[in-house]
Parts: structure tokens; sequence; C-alpha cells
């Protein structure tokens, strides 16, 4: 299966010879964790940063066939051929896609911020993506305005999400529609959910070090979790393990904190 061609968006750095992926979560986008590598680059002007739209997400392609974390990873590695890509960092699902990239190319850094190596029970309740999907697919396709469809959402969901998601509307006849398909995001959740990705933790491929960013009230990592990430980085030196004082969203909670890795974690 041929790979999605991606859009992503480049912060040039000012003697970036070498390029750091940054990948989103689920229902996301590129632009989400722009701050985040445009200070990065700041920090390390020696590397630029690549903001990835995933497959079924921001301006890439919707709706493409076979969604899966290794196709998103394909896509990934086929737009890495456009420029010297060293290491990437993902958030949540980006995290784990950047782990299964590690399979596919030769990396010397893979940040996962707050992304469960392994299996998980899917979330279906709260302001979890499914939750927020099954709400969304309960709409009319259309809503006069972006600001509608926020006050819509912003009923049943946290507010600050709902604005977060009408980011991912799109102009339609008759006002706007949120662009991303249902079927595909839950596809691609299911396999983020199924797919046990730490063996790559615990034996990173070649040279290639993972970094493992975890928010210490964030609920993705269960105490099992945590205890085998602390273990596996105890006893695998190309493994670190990062606590930040932060929730899931570890890039809005601590950004410094979560700069401070970045800068001394990739290529150190």
């Amino acid at each position: 299966m041929s790979p999605v061609e991606l859009h992503s968006e480049r912060i040039e750095g000012a003697r970036g010879e070498h390029v750091v992926l940054f990948l989103h979560g689920i229902l996301g986008s590129g632009q989400n964790l722009r701050t985040l590598a445009r200070r990065f680059v700041e920090a390390r002007p020696e590397l630029s940063a690549w903001l990835v739209d995933l497959r079924g997400h921001g301006r890439s392609p919707k709706r493409s066939p076979g969604p899966s974390i290794d196709a998103c990873a394909e896509d990934v590695a086929h737009l890495a051929k456009n420029g010297p890509v060293v290491a990437v960092a993902g958030h949540s699902f980006g995290g784990k896609v950047a782990l299964a990239l590690s399979e596919k190319m030769t990396l010397s850094d893979v940040v996962m911020i707050d992304s469960v190596p392994g299996t998980r029970e899917p979330l279906r309740e709260g302001d979890s993506a499914l939750a927020v999907m099954k709400t969304i697919a309960s709409f009319e396709p259309v809503y006069p305005t972006k600001a509608a469809f926020i006050r819509a959402l912003a009923e049943k969901h946290d507010r600050s999400i709902a604005q977060w998601l009408a980011l991912s509307t799109e102009e339609v006849e008759g006002g706007v529609r949120f662009a991303l398909d249902r079927t595909e995001i839950e596809a691609l959740l299911a396999d983020y959910f199924s797919r046990d990705l730490w063996p790559l933790a615990e034996n990173p491929p070649g040279n290639t070090r993972v970094h493992l960013v975890i928010g210490e009230r964030s609920i993705s990592y269960s105490p099992e979790d945590r205890a085998r990430a602390r273990a596996i980085a105890a006893r695998q030196p190309r493994v670190s393990v990062d606590v930040l004082p932060a929730d899931h969203w570890v890039h809005v909670d601590d950004p410094e904190g979560l700069l401070r890795v970045l800068v001394s974690r990739i290529g150190s």
C-alpha cells in the first residue's frame, strides 16, 4: 500500500542541517506543537523542526485506506526522505507512531510524550477522543459558524476541547463541518490501544535512544506501566524516563520542563 503524502510545516534553525520531526496526538495537527518546536529550534539552532500532520488530520489526506500505527509510520518515513531527519518527538498517539518509525529508518532519538508503548483499554467516557467523536457524530453535519460548532460541543465537553477541535473544521456550503472522518479516527485509535510496542522500548533498534516522558498526574500510564518504564531505563542505557509535573497535555501543563527534556535528551 502506498504511503500518504503528508502536509508539514517547517521551522528552520539558524544552522539547521538536521531535522527533528514533531508528531501530534489524535484529533490534533502539527500546529499543536508549534510553540514547543519553535522554542526548541531557538535553543538548538543546529536543528530544524518539521510539524507533521498525520494521515486523517490537519491538511493531510483524509479517509486513506488501511489506517493504522504502522501505516502512519510508513507515511512519516516517506516524508523523511525529503530531509536529513535524525530524531522524532511525538505526543500521545504521535509518540507511538514515533516509536514504530524507529523500525523503518535510522534515528538518533525518539521522544514519547505521555505515550504508553504497550496496550491499554480504550477510553470511552468523559472527554476522551472516542467520546468526543461519538458526540460529533450526533451533530448536524453542518453548522452555520465555527462559534456555533464550539457552543454545541461545549454543552457536552470541556470548552477548551471544543475550541481546540474547532481548528479541525472546514468551510463548506452553508457553514462549517468537522473535517475528520469518524471511521478513520476510530480505526487509528483501535490500533493505538491494541499495539504492543514495549519490545521496541526495551531494545531500541540500532543505536536509537528512546526517551519516555510521563505526566505525573496523567492517567495514560498505569502504575504497572510506570514501574516497567523505570525498570527498562535502569537496565537499558539507551532508554530514559522523565516524569514531569503535568497531566496528559504535557506541552501545555509544563512547557518549560518538556523543553528542557527535549534540549537535553535529543542528540545528547
